[in-house]
């Protein structure tokens, strides 16, 4: 995959795609949070995958991956930094862990359900495609594993691969510590692009 295989008006349009879907996204968590979250404008970058690994350096996160079914299929993948899951999970639950127990999970569980749905769902109303979130999983590992991981798994097997990331920010603009990610498969970005005249 080359780096000039998307013009910068194709890039533009899959930033403006996935800032709906993000937007809905951090709605959404704000609602279960009870707290005002906002994001970044969504970074979408072609860039080289060890690059990409280098960039993220060794921290210990949870990750929650869901699959996306459907007419664009791939990767969701949302990271919490691992204190900042448990006190998501803490809020939630009105109970401290200080390691992730089967409660803790199915928590993180349905934030990625939530989550998910809400960016999918706004990019299918956006494009008219189908696009379907499977069961979460969650796992805990280097931030660096889960991404190469899930990549992998999407079939992002090329030199260059697609980053569609959004920060999420608490109401004074700080980072939260609570990444998405958007992983397509090969071939799902061209339909998006094909639904808004821009392929």
């Amino acid at each position: 995959m080359e780096q000039s295989q998307f013009t910068s008006m194709q890039m533009d349009a899959l930033r403006e795609v996935s800032n709906i879907g993000t937007g809905n996204a951090a709605t959404a968590l704000s609602m279960m949070l009870g707290k005002k979250i906002d994001m970044t404008v969504p970074a979408v970058n072609m860039i080289e995958f060890t690059q990409l690994l280098d960039s993220v350096g060794e921290q210990e996160v949870a990750g929650i991956v869901v699959r996306v079914l459907g007419d664009i299929p791939g990767s969701i993948l949302i990271i919490f930094e691992k204190e900042v899951a448990l006190n998501v999970i803490e809020l939630l639950t009105g109970m401290a862990e200080k390691e992730f127990s089967e409660l803790g999970n199915s928590v993180l569980c349905e934030i990625g359900n939530i989550l998910s749905g809400a960016y999918m769902n706004a990019i299918s109303q956006f494009t008219g495609l189908s696009a379907i979130a499977s069961v979460p999983a969650v796992t805990y590992d280097m931030l660096s594993a889960i991404l190469a991981t899930t990549f992998v798994e999407s079939g992002q097997y090329d030199e260059y691969i697609l980053d569609i990331e959004t920060i999420f920010l608490n109401e004074n603009s700080d980072n939260i510590g609570a990444h998405f990610f958007y992983i397509p498969v090969p071939g799902s970005i061209d339909k998006i692009l094909k639904t808004i005249g821009l392929n």
